[in-house]
């Protein structure tokens, strides 16, 4: 499957803080990703609020996570440096990842 979007949502577990989260992914995890060979685009976004809505947003952030090929992306993720990202990021945020298809 190439050309895959998978978009994360998530919020920060308790007790991790928001000015850390924010310097890892700046530092570590944006430029990580984006150099992967399996990744066109890798971009994280905070929310700010719901539109026509006073109520907070569900999830406090976003990730948009571009593709070019799902099993080199696979064989990226496996890499001792990315499953020790990813399991950075795991221990910071609850998270859920969505596979998506263009219409």
């Amino acid at each position: 499957m190439a050309g895959t979007r998978i978009i994360a949502y998530f919020n920060l577990k308790p007790g991790v803080s928001v000015a850390d989260y924010e310097a890892w992914a700046r530092s570590t995890d944006i430029p990580t990703v984006n150099g992967l060979p399996s990744i066109e685009r890798f971009e994280v976004f905070r929310s700010v609020a719901v539109l026509g809505s006073d109520a907070p947003p569900p999830y406090a952030y976003f990730e948009i996570i571009d593709v070019a090929d799902m099993e080199v992306f696979g064989q990226d993720v496996a890499t001792p440096l990315m499953q020790k990202i990813a399991g950075d990021f795991q221990g910071m945020a609850e998270v859920v990842f969505v596979l998506t298809e263009r219409l």
